[in-house]
C-alpha cells in the first residue's frame, strides 16, 4: 500500500476525504463540547478556539505528510526588508477596506432577502462586559485562531487543495474561491443567517485578494487582524454602554 503522503498527493478520493474529515471533525468537536447558557460563554469560546487549533494541527499534518512547505501556500517567515514591510502594510490596508465592503454587501443582501434589517448574533461575546482584561486576552486568542488560523485554513489551505483537485485555470480558480467563501460563511453558523452571508461575502473578497496578490498570505492575516480588532472593540464598548 502506498504511504499516506503519496496518496494525499496522487489519489483524488483521498484528497476529498482529507477535506471532508477536516470540517467534519471540527463540527463534531463543537457539537460534543459546546454548552447552552450564559454561564458557559467563556467555556464555549475556548471550545471554538480549540476546534480551530485542531484544524490548524490537521492542516499542518497534511502539509508535512506531503513534504510541502508553508511557503508553498504564501506563508513566508524570512526577515523582510523595510520596503517589504511597508508594502505589506499598505496592501493590507487596501485588503481590509475591500473586505469590509464585502461584509457590508452581505448585510445589504440579507436585508433585501428578509425585507428587514438584521443583526449578527454575537451574544457569545457578552462575557466582555466590564472586563478589559478579558478583551485583551480575547484579542490574542482571536489573532491566533481567527486572523491567522482562518486565513491559513480557508484561504491558503482550502483554495490550494481545491485547485489540486482540478479547480485550476482561470474559471476553476474562481470556483475554488467561491466554494471556500461559502464554507467560510457556514463556519460562522453561530452568528446566525446574517453572519453567515456577511462572512461569506467577506471571504469571497479575501479569496480574490489571495489569488490577485500571488498568495501573499501575511497581507490577508494583517487585514483580518484589523477587522477582528475593530469587531472586538465594538463588542466591548457596546457591552459597557448603559441601557
Amino acid at each position: 500500500m502506498k504511504p499516506l503522503g503519496t496518496l494525499l498527493k496522487d489519489n483524488r478520493w483521498v484528497k476529498i476525504a482529507e477535506l471532508a474529515i477536516l470540517f467534519a471533525l471540527a463540527v463534531l468537536f463543537i457539537k460534543v463540547f459546546l454548552r447552552e447558557g450564559d454561564e458557559y460563554l467563556i467555556y464555549n469560546q475556548i471550545v471554538l478556539w480549540v476546534a480551530n487549533l485542531l484544524m490548524l494541527a490537521y492542516v499542518w499534518a497534511g502539509i508535512r505528510l506531503r513534504g510541502e512547505r508553508l511557503a508553498d501556500f504564501g506563508l513566508h517567515f524570512k526577515k523582510p526588508s523595510r520596503r517589504q514591510v511597508l508594502r505589506t502594510f499598505l496592501w493590507s490596508l487596501l485588503v481590509f477596506v475591500l473586505a469590509m465592503i464585502g461584509f457590508v454587501v452581505g448585510s445589504i443582501i440579507m436585508a433585501n432577502i428578509t425585507g428587514i434589517p438584521q443583526n449578527t448574533n454575537l451574544g457569545g461575546y457578552d462575557y466582555l462586559k466590564d472586563n478589559f482584561g478579558m478583551l485583551i486576552l480575547t484579542l490574542f486568542g482571536v489573532y491566533l485562531v481567527s486572523s491567522f488560523g482562518e486565513e491559513l485554513v480557508y484561504r491558503a489551505f482550502l483554495i490550494n487543495r481545491l485547485q489540486q483537485l482540478g479547480l485550476n485555470g482561470k474559471w476553476g480558480t474562481y470556483l475554488a474561491i467561491v466554494i471556500a467563501a461559502i464554507i467560510f460563511g457556514l463556519a460562522h453558523f453561530g452568528w446566525g443567517p446574517m453572519g453567515i452571508v456577511q462572512t461569506a461575502c467577506m471571504g469571497l473578497v479575501l479569496g480574490v485578494c489571495y489569488i490577485f496578490l500571488k498568495k501573499r498570505l501575511w497581507i490577508l492575516v494583517l487585514a483580518h487582524m484589523y477587522m477582528d480588532t475593530i469587531l472586538m472593540a465594538q463588542l466591548y464598548m457596546a457591552s459597557n454602554t448603559p441601557p
